[in-house]
């Protein structure tokens, strides 16, 4: 088999590797950047599903997103990498860029904390005590967890790794204003006595600046960071399945592929799931017990159920999200997915995203007088609920499965039914509509119990007691939800900056905010008039394979 040698490789192509790769190349590193599926991009990739010769695109990830404004975090590391202006960002209603629809009460959350606080009070006066103790503690815990060249953080200490629910408790507050105020969990995946409390400050400041969506979608993402990598003499190579990364006299050497083909680099990062890398990818018998240990046994967090739909109707409305609740349980709640179980009545919760009204220029998503959105839930752990034994990262087969298509269709019902409280009547103008479970997002990212938000963000396993980015194997980096830098996009990325940082005892994110630019904008080629980052994050190889049948089909859907 062929060989190849590399200045770092990287497997797995969700938004930790590619900013890690991006950066990497920006000092000169030529990157290799290893996908198994046939779209870069991890969670940040869309899909498209045709119909005829038009088609509908949907966001496997990306709902909404912080820090997207002047200095904001994704505009620092995009100016840095030098496509920062090719990204933009639209924001959501800044009024209520999340609207909770529970039994009793409406709630809309503003981006500010001062707003949001006064907002808890106006529906819970006579809990004011409390709310004003509660936020005062999670902004404290927020703020002061930027805090990182030894400045005091007396309410980050003392807070940060203490459960939520001991934060609600103190504070006193209802069932009521406590489910109010969790309705971030869903964005975590995790019950407030299992979650520390710098989790849950640290997302809820995430959006009190504005709540953005990217123009053109999730793909422009990992679009641009592999526009960087490529531009400084990197690639990212699609469907090219990594059996097992090569470890010599206790060192990384590089990747050994399904197909057997060897690839040689002094640096391999791996961006696929931790527990996986420890246990396929590396082996256990090549860490510490400890390690091996840590991976198998830590807790991951809940998967997901989403509903992907459109509608032949436009579905006006503010551009929001909605959230919504059948009750305030909280911690039961997630106690019932931990068995395995639905919780009774509706459903745990239902997340609305309107992508048609996020990005209403976005001509891929559907067509003109159609509504695209998804719907969205928790589910029950484990596989017994869907009727499997073996996950298909495992090679367990499901989709012809009895129970598991039952589950589906009575999910796929039940979410339906809440959506239409918060969107009215839209039934009858499905033209199209499909669910994806926690099965299907192992199958395509292959992550660990199909979660999509990594180890569970509980005290025990946030933070430094995560797995950092340097490993124990000399040469071997780790990256992403698993690791230290948390899950979500802004996780993943500013990851993928320490993680570079790291590697090259370069204090990257800090050059990046003074405001300097490690790859030179002009060095990127600039996007041709039929850029598709859907089609450009499939990789140079298979773009150059591609070409004449996407053309086509692009020609066909304009004449139709």
């Amino acid at each position: 088999m062929s060989s190849e040698q590399w200045d770092a490789i990287v497997v797995g192509s969700g938004p930790g590797g590619l900013t890690t790769a991006a950066c990497l190349g920006s000092t000169g590193k030529k990157v290799l950047v290893l996908e198994q599926h046939d779209v870069g991009g991890g969670n940040t990739q869309v899909f498209r599903r045709h119909h005829g010769d038009d088609w509908y695109e949907f966001d496997v990830g990306v709902h909404y997103l912080g820090e997207c404004g002047p200095g904001g975090l994704f505009t620092t590391i995009f100016n840095g990498l030098g496509v920062g202006e090719r990204m933009q960002f639209r924001e959501l209603d800044r009024e209520g860029f999340d609207t909770l629809d529970f039994p009793d009460f409406t709630f809309r959350v503003p981006a500010s904390w001062e707003e949001y606080e006064q907002r808890l009070i106006d529906q819970f006066p006579n809990e004011r005590a409390g709310i004003n103790r509660c936020l005062r503690v999670l902004r404290a815990v927020s703020e002061e967890g930027r805090l990182i060249f030894g400045e005091d953080r007396p309410t980050y200490d003392e807070w940060a790794m203490r459960p939520l629910s001991e934060l609600f408790e103190e504070s006193e507050l209802s069932a009521q204003a406590c489910a109010v105020l969790d309705h971030w969990s869903g964005l975590y995946a995790g019950a407030p006595s299992q979650t520390a409390t710098v989790m849950h400050a640290r997302l809820i400041g995430h959006y009190m600046g504005g709540a953005y969506y990217p123009e053109g979608g999730g793909q422009m993402i990992p679009a641009r960071l592999m526009q960087v990598i490529e531009a400084c003499g990197g690639e990212v190579r699609t469907l090219s399945p990594v059996d097992r990364i090569t470890i010599e006299d206790g060192r990384a050497t590089g990747v050994r592929l399904e197909s057997g083909e060897e690839l040689h680099a002094p640096i391999v990062v791996s961006n696929a799931d931790y527990r996986r890398t420890i246990e396929h990818l590396i082996g256990a018998e090549n860490v510490a017990p400890g390690t091996a240990s840590w991976a198998q046994e830590a807790q991951m967090t809940l998967g997901l159920v989403c509903v992907y739909v459109v509608v032949d109707k436009v579905l006006d409305g503010p551009n929001t999200n909605y959230f919504v609740f059948p009750d305030y349980r909280t911690d039961e709640t997630y106690a019932d997915l931990d068995r395995g179980e639905m919780p009774p009545g509706e459903m745990p919760f239902a997340y609305v995203a309107l992508a048609s009204r996020k990005d209403p220029d976005n001509a891929e998503l559907c067509p003109p007088g159609h509504t695209n959105f998804q719907i969205m839930t928790l589910s029950p752990r484990g596989y017994d609920y869907w009727g499997v034994e073996t996950g298909p990262a495992d090679g367990g087969s499901y989709r012809r499965d009895d129970t598991y298509r039952q589950r589906k269709e009575e999910l796929t019902q039940r979410l339906l039914t809440a959506a239409e409280k918060v969107l009215g009547p839209f039934r009858d103008n499905i033209v199209h509509v499909e669910m994806a479970t926690t099965l299907s997002h192992e199958r395509y990212i292959r992550s660990s119990e199909g979660t999509s938000y990594g180890y569970m963000h509980s005290p025990e396993q946030i933070g430094e007691n995560r797995p950092q980015y340097r490993t124990e194997i000399d040469g071997l980096w780790v990256v992403g939800a698993g690791t230290v830098g948390g899950h979500g996009i802004a996780g993943a990325m500013t990851g993928g900056v320490f993680c570079a940082s790291d590697i090259l005892d370069r204090p990257l994110i800090a050059e990046m905010y003074m405001g300097e630019q490690l790859v030179d904008p002009a060095s990127i080629p600039p996007d041709p008039d039929d850029f598709d980052p859907l089609e450009f994050c499939r990789g140079e190889k298979l773009r150059a394979k591609r070409a004449d049948r996407v053309r086509s089909l692009r020609e066909r859907r304009g004449q139709s």
